[in-house]
């Protein structure tokens, strides 16, 4: 027996298992959909590996696995052996759907990456990606654990890939996965995500961490033994049973503390943890009372998450006491079914009737809500920017709990203010708001509310009452923030147009370029509007007066779209040109300039490289007789000499590179990079170019004032290969949005 028939038993079995799991947790569902599904994904990802070497239907299989063990439905385990399907083979979602049916089919295109398209910025891709998958999850909250258990695999076989992959794909996956598992109370695939995102990210701190750990790690457990004896005999004591572990600090958990603490960790002193799991609430809240009893409680460490439960549905009473010897432990008290809600969240409240028929739970469903509010308020933005800024700012923030006067409970991120709260009760309550009383007392707006505060907002009926701009700085939320700016969008649109009017006109200036250029060309802007989810021009200057979008973006990204077009037509108008070349000239005898650079049929002419367009060795080239300073040779894609084309094209004349013009002399490029400010971007763009021995003679760089980072450079290189290579090396790098070449 090969190696391949050896693995394909063990992929058979494997699938096997999952179909009994999935049949003991939905007794008369229909599971050979699941061994369909594993044939079909066996065929069409035959011949794919992984990159240790394995066959690629692993993977799939592997999910499907997972999904199981957290008691999904069938078409959830279905839709998760097929998930890389439609990516990764010539597999349709329609051929999906006519096989399987359209609720598998969603499933799976809901956990399906999109194409990338056309110029789209590695950003744009991802926000781009986001709104897909939350457009999904809003239609059916399986796919995100689909694609929670997706990540979790590749994470735990990331060894297999290189050391740069690994910390994009780790970094990626502390940025967005584990937010997104914390936010649906996955708590189990949470902590596993960081853990893995830290080994990858600081593997010296990883492993100097676990070894300090496991020194101490047999005291650890003779100690938790010890507590766990003893609350468990005083609870049998008073007449009722509870489930009693230890519960483990994960690395990264740990890590944070220390690093929020600025301790080391023999200072860290709540290390130790149990966790006390009975049938009820009123159970919850004796054991609280015995363990009070037995360890005196630290001031100010006690959280009720029973009475007051976190938005991602986890509830528990947490409570940190000093045990024997004056360490301190936590202990979580919870009912088994509030401990499988914390353990798999959403996974633990999506459940199936027998034979298939759905029956959600409601209150589950509610507590979801943020999903389809956040997608709701993306229908109203008009950037990228706008939505991953929404996006960043519900998930990477902790929670306060705050109490209408009526006694409901709003959630906001921590930090909030009145403002955030009257926003989060209507947009007209946030317009006509002139302040608040919190716990009975006036607060001023940029108050920070506290979880337990009692909130009431004072309105006015002034029809000249509007919300200050100011208000922007304040808010913590991204429900406040975008009904802030949607409102001064609408309201000051005229004011805002003629900002952004302006803005452009210089922005055109500083890169060379007229308004008929870039504007003139109805193809172009029509593309341009579309791609920024844009009606007209006045609602991208609009935009650009109010500050979602900046001028020299705008700019930028016109005449990417301007140059590709005219780069198209190049052909047709170096036919032209090259009609109006002199035969007779042409049989001169031809002698390269000191650049490198021949004029057919022209010797011992003045020629010098025209420094709008700096084109180096490689470059497609076309020659301007001036009128004093010999032939001006400009990259045949320079926007001025396209220009000058159709008014004087008289005065174009052919030119060439001469064979060994890259060993000449180096070529000044200059090139500027669009990122993300990380605080490192410079240094990151200095290590390439070092690396690359490439000699820069001028890098300056500036920041907006949304945070993107515009870096001008100017390098002395051979020819153009090695140009495209330190362009293709700079956009590689992570927050890096775009890399072009400019013209002046």
């Amino acid at each position: 027996m090969t190696e391949q028939d050896v693995q394909y038993e063990k992929n058979e079995a494997e699938v096997k298992r999952i179909m009994e799991l999935a049949k003991a947790n939905y007794p008369g569902a229909n599971v050979d959909k699941i061994w369909r599904a594993f044939m079909v994904a066996e065929t069409m990802h035959r011949g794919q590996l992984r990159q240790s070497g394995e066959p690629f239907i692993i993977h799939p299989i592997a999910v499907a696995a997972m999904l199981a063990e957290m008691e999904m439905d069938v078409n959830c385990i279905t839709a998760g052996m097929l998930h890389d399907v439609v990516e990764d083979t010539s597999m349709t979602y329609d051929d999906v759907q006519a096989e399987f049916g359209a609720e598998i089919a969603k499933l799976v295109d809901g956990a399906t990456k999109l194409k990338r398209i056309g110029d789209t910025t590695k950003e744009e891709q991802q926000a781009e990606n986001l709104r897909k998958m939350f457009l999904a999850i809003a239609e059916d909250m399986r796919v995100i654990v689909i694609k929670l258990v997706d990540r979790l695999h590749n994470m735990r076989t990331l060894q297999y890939v290189n050391t740069d992959k690994q910390i994009k794909k780790a970094q990626e996956t502390l940025d967005v996965y584990t937010p997104l598992a914390h936010r649906f109370g996955m708590a189990k695939i949470k902590w596993e995500l960081e853990d893995l995102c830290f080994k990858y990210l600081d593997p010296e701190g990883y492993a100097s961490l676990a070894a300090q750990l496991s020194q101490k790690r047999s005291e650890r457990e003779e100690y938790i033994k010890s507590i766990i004896s003893t609350v468990k005999t005083a609870i049998e004591a008073e007449g009722f049973e509870a489930h009693l572990d230890g519960r483990p600090k994960h690395l990264f958990s740990i890590k944070k503390k220390m690093d929020r603490q600025h301790k080391p960790l023999d200072q860290i002193y709540d290390l130790l943890a149990i966790r006390v799991i009975v049938d009820n609430v009123a159970q919850c809240y004796r054991v609280l009372g015995i363990i009070h009893q037995l360890y005196t409680p630290v001031p100010h460490r006690f959280k009720d998450y029973i009475a007051t439960p976190k938005p991602n549905m986890y509830q528990s009473i947490h409570t940190t006491v000093i045990g024997h010897g004056g360490v301190a432990f936590e202990a979580q008290i919870r009912t088994w079914d509030m401990h499988n809600a914390a353990e798999l969240g959403i996974a633990a409240h999506w459940r199936y009737k027998e034979g298939g028929k759905e029956e959600r739970d409601e209150n589950a469903e509610k507590k979801f809500e943020w999903v389809r509010k956040l997608f709701d308020m993306q229908k109203d933005m008009d950037t990228t920017d706008g939505f991953m800024e929404a996006f960043k700012m519900d998930l990477f923030t902790d929670e306060v709990f705050v109490f209408t006067p009526k006694g409901d409970v709003k959630s906001l991120p921590a930090g909030s203010t009145p403002i955030d709260f009257a926003y989060a009760i209507h947009s007209g309550v946030g317009h006509k708001m002139i302040g608040a009383r919190v716990n009975g007392e006036l607060k001023p707006l940029d108050y920070c509310l506290q979880t337990g505060d009692m909130v009431q907002i004072l309105t006015s009926n002034s029809p000249n009452r509007a919300p200050s701009r100011d208000w922007l700085k304040m808010v913590k939320s991204s429900e406040a923030r975008t009904k802030l700016r949607q409102w001064f969008k609408n309201e000051c649109r005229e004011e805002n147009i003629e900002v952004g009017r302006d803005m452009l006109d210089r922005e055109l200036k500083r890169q060379g370029y007229t308004y008929q250029q870039l504007f003139g060309d109805e193809e172009i802007v029509e593309s341009f509007l579309k791609r920024n989810n844009l009606r007209s021009i006045e609602d991208l200057m609009n935009i650009i007066g109010f500050g979602d979008m900046t001028a020299q973006k705008a700019v930028s990204r016109l005449k990417d779209l301007y140059l590709k077009k005219h780069a198209e037509s190049d052909a047709k108008d170096s036919d032209f040109i090259n009609k109006l070349i002199d035969d007779k000239a042409a049989k001169s005898i031809e002698k390269a300039s000191a650049d490198g650079i021949i004029v057919k049929g022209v010797d011992n002419c003045l020629v010098h490289p025209a420094r709008c367009c700096n084109p180096v060795p490689g470059d497609a080239i076309i020659g301007y007789t001036t009128r004093a300073r010999g032939v001006s040779v400009h990259r045949r894609d320079c926007p001025n000499v396209i220009a000058m084309n159709r008014n004087e094209a008289n005065r174009m004349i052919d030119v060439r590179w001469a064979r060994g013009a890259s060993s000449v002399a180096p070529h000044p490029a200059e090139v500027v990079i669009e990122a993300i400010d990380t605080g490192r971007m410079l240094i990151a763009v200095a290590n390439i170019i070092n690396e690359m021995s490439i000699r820069m003679t001028s890098i300056n760089s500036k920041n907006t004032r949304d945070n993107y980072q515009i870096i001008h450079l100017v390098v002395q290189i051979t020819d153009r290969s090695a140009l495209d290579k330190l362009i293709d090396k700079l956009g590689a790098v992570d927050g890096v949005i775009n890399v072009t070449r400019t013209v002046k």
